[in-house]
């Protein structure tokens, strides 16, 4: 519900605040004062369109904010923790849109989206103006609104149907991939045989390459290796090279340490050196030996390598990407070469959803049925009421011809506005009058299923008048004893009804010019309702007959909130 709006610096609105009340809260004041206005910043803070038009002349920039309590709305709660925004029970929406075009949306004070803000918006109120009255017309408008009205019973036949509809919907994608494949299937048969035998044919064993890799590594430097290896092992065997110099040393040493044993540590250090080379001698010569580093051996390694590399390129990135390539393409092979068996279960398959589908669309079907047609009574019932008595309401049901995924049937408005004259089309013979008159009688039958807890109605009721307007206030009551209305009128029938009734007021100082909000009190409603029945003029007549409209307002009221209660 939304409790308060502030505007600052939104075109005539230079620092406008107002406070909202649960029920019917009305806004009235001379024409031009700023009343839609007021609505188009709500709708800014909404997520609507920004423009810089809006700003107030000479500011730098404009913002408008709206509270709300989302106490009992874990859908709204939902959406603010997926964006990381602290779930509460008061709601802070806040737009900011600077003189250079800028715009910022605010959640609770984090900046978002303007998408998220819009979401969050649409979840919270339903503004109905002119443009809304469209939404009749459009394609979809029957179905929906059948389906809302239908409750429990309808919305799980429709659950019904679209859960046979996905089976159906895979089962024909099925077939019509099997149906392809058997076109193909010589070319895909020769392909997967060609693909399962040169991936059989290398042989691939996981960790090969690193294997390869290294031999490869040995092989591409082998001459320079042997060569090096050769020379450590000369340096170390030739005549007087390092080991027979060391022998030498050691001899010396050895024959010294007998008369100085202070030169044992020395000899046998020098001797211990002598091993460990002549033991590296031994190793060197072994290797030397043993070492074949010969030009075929690395053509060979290359040639598996490059085998390994482009199996991985072509069939997934590695050994185990290819080996699991193959798996596959074995599996496809051999369902190609039982295709007639896997395409005969796969029209089997289709034709045993198809006709699950089709019981489940004609349940659907009979559902709709039933509220389609208690929805247009109620809805030409309403009709009646505002102004058009002949006037009749209908939302007719043709089978399609193919399944489609809410259900098999094409559902439309029908209405006829005069009597002896045959129902048509609603786009096609609808004024705009009409069509506001039936949205708003189909907002009243559909009060009790409406999921956006605040509905706007702005300027409702222009062109209508007396008893019609009496009429159209009662079904906004009605509504509003559900949820939150608020509500523009230039009429004091329906502005009678208010539960918090706001004035909206131009007024110029200074050579500006603002508008201004006031929460009227029972005094000062009564002169406003004198003003909007007689105008300037006030007199003894005009002021009871404003009493008169209170009093009467109240008691239908009391009436509503009893039914409702009851309900």
């Amino acid at each position: 519900m939304l409790q308060s709006l502030h505007v600052h610096n939104f075109a005539l609105l230079e620092d406008a605040q107002a406070e909202f009340t649960a029920g019917f809260n009305v806004f009235t004041g001379e024409t031009g004062a700023g009343k839609s206005i007021l609505i188009d910043a709500f709708g800014l803070v909404l997520g609507g369109r920004a423009s810089v038009d809006y700003v107030r002349s000479g500011t730098e920039g404009l913002w408008v904010q709206a509270v709300f309590d989302i106490r009992d709305q874990e859908d709204i709660k939902n959406i603010l923790r997926e964006q990381g925004i602290e779930a509460e029970d008061d709601l802070f929406l806040k737009r900011q849109i600077s003189a250079a075009g800028k715009s910022r949306a605010l959640i609770n004070g984090v900046q978002v989206p303007l998408n998220v803000l819009k979401q969050i918006g649409t979840a919270l109120v339903d503004i109905h103006g002119q443009h809304e009255n469209q939404a009749l017309l459009k394609a979809d408008a029957a179905r929906v609104v059948t389906d809302t009205f239908g409750g429990v019973a309808l919305q799980a036949a429709l659950a019904a149907y679209k859960k046979e509809y996905a089976v159906y919907v895979e089962a024909q994608r099925a077939l019509a991939q099997l149906e392809q494949d058997n076109q193909k299937q010589d070319l895909l048969m020769d392909r997967y045989a060609w693909e399962i035998n040169e991936i059989t044919n290398a042989n691939l064993v996981v960790g090969e390459e690193d294997s390869l890799e290294e031999e490869a590594r040995l092989l591409q430097n082998g001459e320079r290796i042997i060569k090096a290896v050769s020379s450590a092992y000369g340096q170390l065997d030739e005549e007087d090279a390092v080991l027979s110099r060391l022998a030498r040393v050691r001899d010396e040493l050895q024959y010294a340490a007998r008369y100085d044993e202070r030169l044992r540590t020395f000899a046998e250090a020098v001797d211990s050196a002598w091993i460990n080379l002549e033991d590296c001698r031994g190793e060197l010569a072994d290797y030397l030996s043993r070492s074949d580093f010969n030009e075929e051996r690395a053509v060979q390694v290359q040639e598996r390598l490059d085998t390994i590399y482009r199996l991985q390129k072509k069939y997934g990135g590695s050994t185990e990407a290819v080996l699991a390539y193959l798996e596959t393409t074995q599996e496809k092979l051999e369902q190609l070469q039982n295709i007639a068996a896997a395409l005969e279960k796969a029209q089997q398959a289709l034709a045993q959803a198809t006709k699950r589908l089709g019981v489940a669309a004609a349940a659907l079907t009979k559902e709709r049925q039933r509220s389609a047609a208690a929805l247009s009574a109620s809805i030409t019932t309403h009709i009646h009421d505002l102004a058009m008595p002949n006037g009749r309401f209908e939302i007719a049901l043709t089978a399609l011809e193919r399944f489609m995924p809410t259900g098999r049937d094409g559902l439309r408005f029908l209405f006829s506005g005069n009597l002896g004259e045959p129902l048509n089309d609603l786009e096609k013979v609808a004024s705009g009058g009409e069509l506001s008159r039936i949205a708003l009688a189909m907002k009243t039958v559909l009060m009790h299923t409406a999921q956006v807890p605040t509905m706007v109605f702005d300027e409702i009721d222009t062109g209508v008048g007396g008893v019609t307007a009496q009429k159209m206030a009662e079904k906004i009551a009605a509504i509003a004893t559900v949820g939150q209305v608020l509500c523009i009128t230039h009429l004091p029938q329906i502005a009678a009804f208010a539960d918090n009734h706001i004035y909206i007021e131009k007024r110029s100082s200074e050579d500006r010019t603002a508008t201004v909000l006031a929460v009227l009190d029972y005094n000062q409603r009564l002169q406003e309702l004198v003003r909007m029945t007689a105008g300037a003029t006030t007199s003894r007549a005009a002021l009871e007959s404003a009493t008169e409209l209170l009093l009467a307002a109240d008691g239908v009221k009391a009436d509503l909130r009893k039914a409702t209660f009851k309900g």
